[in-house]
């Protein structure tokens, strides 16, 4: 035996039996779920495709961990929950873990532990930091059948607290915190993410919104040469210089735009008239909507802008958008289009506070590019996961740390022989039914 004698301890008695418990049950984990992100792991392939880009110059010789088994080893400690790398030096024993990445769970070697993570993290120089963000886009398009006739991308940007004085951190007045602002862009209809990048903690400016667009399109026209390509973003992004990028190189946006006074009075007719209507009918709130062409001083051509406009006992609020697209009514470009840039928060909340991505702690911004392209690959896991749950069940919807709940932390005995390794999961696992399904539903897929 190698497991440690250690005393009992007591819990309140029940039905006058004593109730004792000891941490001896044997070789247990907490995370049997993990055999379904190995099995997502694999069908997709990521930790092959990234360890392809990442510079091992390690000594062959002295090699004890490969890099395939150190990503999915990350990557399944995150999706379980244990965003530090700290986390596996406890882990690296686990024996669902140590299933997951291919080793047997009692004489098969234990996994890499918090040192070599750190060391692995810090390893890679600034062009390979860039292949391995490009992976991921090549990840999702390679999500796509075929090439798709057409696709939304929402770019935002989030508040990513520093732990310290960190290259790339500043102090941004608007959130009162040092902090990054990373660009997130998703593939909102799919739920799918497309790039994370790090940045430092200021607002965009129209030079450096230009040059993401500029390197993210070049990168997917080099597979997709037909899509049609749409961005959709908040304020911050309805810079002239995006714009006319854009433009010039047919690719289509739809902005938030903040409002003017030389705006305004180019609807001020119509507000006028919702504000009119809505008193004299005496209702709550009353919406409309209309467009117009603009310039601003700093454009230099008019632009199709489309109002909201609601009117409520409170006065006027009315929100502006600037688009490329020339078709669609008003009311359609900004409720069902624009509108549904909303989902997005919602996946950078998915990315950010249940898969920890903001626990960019390393003090190189290399190093914590790295944990971004970590904790997105964990985002693909989850997904992967999810979307192979029937429509018809609850949990097809779920978030991911319910997910997490309900799938990846259940209990189970993991019993290697000399001829099989058998798990034996709880017997009352709500999601049995469930569970025993998935296996099949997350098989590879063929060629």
């Amino acid at each position: 035996m190698t497991d440690d004698t250690i005393l009992p301890f007591s819990f309140p008695a029940v039905h006058a039996k004593k109730v004792t418990a000891a941490f001896d049950g044997g070789r247990l984990t907490s995370n049997g779920g993990v055999m379904l992100l190995a099995m997502a792991e694999r069908r997709l392939g990521l930790a092959d495709k990234l360890a392809r880009v990442f510079p091992d110059r390690r000594d062959p010789t002295r090699v004890v961990h490969s890099l395939v088994d150190m990503f999915r080893a990350r990557m399944f400690a995150i999706c379980c929950g244990y965003e530090d790398a700290d986390d596996l030096d406890h882990l690296r024993s686990d024996p669902a873990f140590k299933l997951a990445c291919g080793r047997l769970p009692d004489s098969g070697r234990d996994l890499c532990s918090q040192p070599t993570l750190s060391r692995l993290e810090n390893a890679p120089r600034l062009r390979d930091v860039i292949r391995l963000t490009y992976t991921l886009v090549d990840a999702w398009m390679d999500s796509y059948p075929c090439e798709p006739a057409s696709v939304t991308l929402d770019i935002d940007d989030t508040c990513d607290v520093v732990h310290g004085h960190q290259q790339l951190s500043l102090f941004n007045a608007h959130y009162d915190e040092r902090c990054f602002l990373p660009i997130h862009v998703y593939d909102t209809e799919k739920s799918r993410p497309v790039a994370v990048v790090l940045r430092p903690g200021k607002t965009p400016g129209g030079v450096e919104v230009r040059a993401h667009l500029r390197r993210l399109v070049r990168h997917i026209r080099t597979r997709w040469h037909k899509t049609r390509i749409t961005f959709r973003g908040d304020g911050h992004y309805a810079r002239p210089e995006a714009m006319t990028w854009c433009e010039n190189n047919g690719i289509d946006y739809i902005f938030g735009l903040s409002g003017t006074k030389p705006l305004a009075r180019k609807i001020d007719e119509v507000a006028d008239d919702i504000r009119t209507r809505r008193a004299i009918e005496n209702l709550p709130v009353l919406r409309g909507y209309t467009e117009t062409s603009h310039k601003a001083k700093s454009w230099d051509r008019e632009r199709r802008t489309v109002a909201r406009i609601e009117a409520t006992m409170l006065g006027l609020d009315i929100r502006f958008v600037v688009t490329s697209l020339d078709v669609g009514s008003a009311e359609w470009i900004y409720d069902s289009l624009y509108c549904a840039r909303g989902q997005a928060e919602n996946l950078i909340k998915l990315h950010k506070t249940q898969l920890a991505s903001d626990r960019t702690s390393c003090r190189s911004a290399l190093a914590n590019q790295v944990r971004l392209v970590f904790h997105t690959a964990a985002y693909w896991l989850m997904l992967t996961v999810r979307d192979a749950i029937p429509k018809a069940r609850e949990l097809a919807t779920a978030e991911f740390a319910t997910l997490r709940l309900r799938l990846l932390k259940i209990a189970a005995r993991v019993v290697e022989t000399t001829s099989r390794i058998r798990l034996a999961f709880a017997a009352a696992c709500p999601e049995a039914d469930l569970f025993r399904s998935l296996p099949g539903a997350l098989l590879p897929l063929g060629p």
